[in-house]
């Protein structure tokens, strides 16, 4: 016989009832039968499946809550803020299957679904009580008997001519054997989020802890060190982003406090002080996106250039790129990794304001190639402007920045303008803020891509749209000289949202 337990409602409680043989002469008795199937009706949960003289719980619990019942650390953990690796010694029982040692490696492929999967923990034991065989160890959760081996296993002991008699062993777990998540979630105070993630910037691992986290930062920075091989320092933001230089500060919770870097993004090489620029390891696709717009002899100015992830990929793409930020540590980086990627030929770097950086080389620039022979000229002018927090402010800085006429739309400008929003329809909102500075309707010529999520209701979208004449050069009508400009390629709108 045996017996299924399922949880009921919400309840994920692991029901333990002790495996045991009933013996020949009781199940020839009916008496003692129906006193047992009498007992068992009587248990919330339980369903009788056949007469067979084995029983034993299946627990249908998910994998995750499965290991937090067996493979968690122990209890008396919970509230430490000094890491004490020694108190996290736990031991389990575990089920295993003893083989000769000759035979495991062509026994293991069979028993995949019945072996123990568990990091950090080796499939695969000496006997102590034998040098000729081994024990496998088996997941407690899928084997209780003899029994709980498929017929196909079965069939594969027996070619192999292997008892399928199951041993206990005591499994001593130590802090080695727990996952990052496991011991954060035993030791911080119950019922409390766990922070387990983090962005990686080369040695660096950059957490943003919350308020009831604090206590405990020592204790998780270890942890994170100790867990995540390459990571030799663990810090914490602890202001927001400065909107002027794009930096924070930062707090060394555990390791070296060395914060000059060096991370690989998308083939390229970066080099700097973390603790001085900005750098965001979760833009990576963004910058490859906008990369992938551009076509080899395309201009490209980037506006908030930072440490260079647009402004190099785009130079090696053999576009001609200026590129400017206006913290000296970042444009001292900016030179340096164009040197590192060898494009520094071909980036033209500055160190001023947005606003001064648009109306002077920028304006120069556009000033020739919307000149009196831009009717010839086939490449692409793109603006980049990522500083989220305030680029769109930025954009009014383009009314009336050229003189002269203007020439056909299709080589104006194409800006990428980088925003947040936390309303309810972010695309929307970007479009109507945007078009507000502009003085114009940008929902009809423009598209939004959203970026990421940054936030619980906070989004960071690119709003991505060609200048119009009547914006860009002094002396024009929003109407006039049908300066009509082409639909940009949509991309992700408001409907999208």
């Amino acid at each position: 016989m045996r017996i299924l337990w399922r949880p009921f409602g919400f309840s994920r409680r692991l029901l333990k009832v002790e495996s045991c043989r009933i013996t020949e002469a009781e199940s020839l008795s009916p008496l003692a039968w129906a006193s047992l199937i009498q007992k068992l009706s009587r248990t919330p949960g339980i369903f009788l499946l056949d007469q067979r003289k084995i029983f034993s719980t299946m627990p249908e619990i998910e994998t995750n809550q499965r290991d937090s019942e067996l493979f968690s650390p122990p209890s008396d953990v919970r509230g430490m803020t000094e890491l004490d690796r020694t108190a996290f010694k736990k031991t389990i029982t575990i089920p295993v299957l003893k083989v000769r040692k000759e035979i495991v490696n062509k026994l293991m492929r069979s028993l995949k679904r019945a072996a123990l999967q568990r990091p950090g923990i080796k499939r695969v034991i000496e006997d102590p009580e034998d040098e000729e065989s081994r024990l496998i160890m088996l997941d407690p959760y899928k084997m209780f008997t003899d029994d709980s081996f498929e017929k196909g296993e079965l069939s594969i002991l027996k070619q192999l001519n292997v008892s399928p008699q199951i041993s206990k062993h005591n499994l001593e777990l130590t802090y080695e054997n727990f996952k990052s998540e496991e011991i954060l979630k035993a030791v911080l105070p119950e019922g409390q989020d766990v922070t387990s993630g983090f962005s990686r910037v080369g040695h660096i691992a950059h957490l943003n802890l919350r308020d009831h986290q604090l206590p405990y930062k020592h204790l998780i920075g270890q942890v994170m060190i100790d867990k995540n091989p390459g990571i030799t320092s663990v810090v914490n933001k602890i202001n927001n982003i400065d909107n002027t230089y794009r930096n924070f500060q930062m707090e060394v919770l555990s390791g070296e406090e060395n914060m000059m870097t060096k991370v690989r993004e998308n083939n390229y090489t970066y080099e700097f002080d973390f603790s001085k620029v900005y750098w965001n390891p979760r833009l990576s696709t963004e910058h490859s996106r906008i990369t992938e717009l551009l076509k080899p002899g395309d201009v490209l100015f980037d506006v908030f250039a930072g440490v260079g992830p647009f402004a190099i990929p785009a130079a090696k793409k053999n576009c001609t790129v200026f590129a400017n930020d206006l913290n000296p540590e970042s444009h001292k980086w900016l030179l340096h990794n164009c040197k590192l990627n060898k494009v520094d030929q071909k980036v033209k770097v500055f160190n001023l304001d947005g606003k001064d950086f648009l109306q002077g080389p920028v304006r120069e620039e556009l000033m020739q190639q919307l000149g009196p022979l831009s009717k010839e000229r086939k490449h692409s002018v793109h603006i980049v402007m990522n500083l989220p927090a305030k680029a769109i402010e930025f954009l009014s800085a383009f009314k009336s920045l050229l003189d002269g006429q203007p020439c056909g739309s299709e080589l104006f400008p194409i800006v990428h303008c980088y925003s947040f929003s936390k309303d309810a329809n972010p695309a929307k909102d970007v479009q109507q803020r945007a078009g507000t500075v502009l003085g114009i309707s940008l929902e009809a010529c423009s598209s939004v891509h959203l970026v990421r999520n940054v936030a619980p209701n906070k989004e960071m979208l690119c709003i991505t749209f060609r200048i119009p004449a009547a914006i860009l050069y002094k002396n024009q009508t929003l109407n006039g000289d049908n300066h009509e400009d082409p639909p940009i390629k949509r991309q992700r709108t408001d409907k999208d949202f």
